[in-house]
């Protein structure tokens, strides 16, 4: 006895619905628990939301930069979609780090991040560096910023 396609379509319309519904409501819940909006915004505790960044909010609530930059001014790109894009693409990696356990102790700056603090110190200091920066757009003939000046956006490396 074989089931009506009618019947068929429902139960696979059902199954679909309810993995959907799961996905949804568990995604949800992650990003409620994780206090997600709040990396919209462009507070800086918003970064101290996971434990491993305590020491770096800390440091920077010490360092020179505090009374002048925020967490997204060295970290993200100032433009509204590479801004966006940076912290999707951050938030991912974070997320999937912290929850797998899977993350480098202590935390360190990816690649791609780096080149774009490089990037912002270089664009907020360029009265001072450009006569310094003979090199402007090739990473492997420019100055490193965080070579010399490593301790000023979170104090010194513990």
């Amino acid at each position: 006895m074989s089931v009506p396609a009618p019947r068929i379509r429902f139960l696979l319309a059902l199954g679909l619905a309810a993995t959907v519904g799961l996905f949804a409501g568990l995604g949800t819940y992650t990003f409620t628990y994780a206090h997600g909006l709040s990396y919209f915004s462009n507070d800086p505790r918003a970064c101290m939301n996971c434990h491993a960044m305590r020491e770096h909010f800390d440091g920077w609530q010490k360092s020179p930069h505090h009374a002048v930059a925020t967490c997204n001014d060295c970290h993200t790109p100032h433009t509204f979609i590479a801004k966006y894009l940076s912290k999707a693409e951050n938030g991912f990696w974070h997320s999937k780090g912290f929850t797998l356990q899977d993350y480098h102790e202590p935390i360190m700056i990816r690649p791609r991040n780096v080149a774009v603090l490089q990037h912002n110190c270089v664009m907020c200091h360029r009265q001072i560096v450009d006569g310094i920066n003979t090199h402007p757009g090739d990473p492997r003939k420019m100055l490193d910023c965080l070579h010399c000046h490593r301790d000023v956006g979170h104090g010194p490396v513990r």
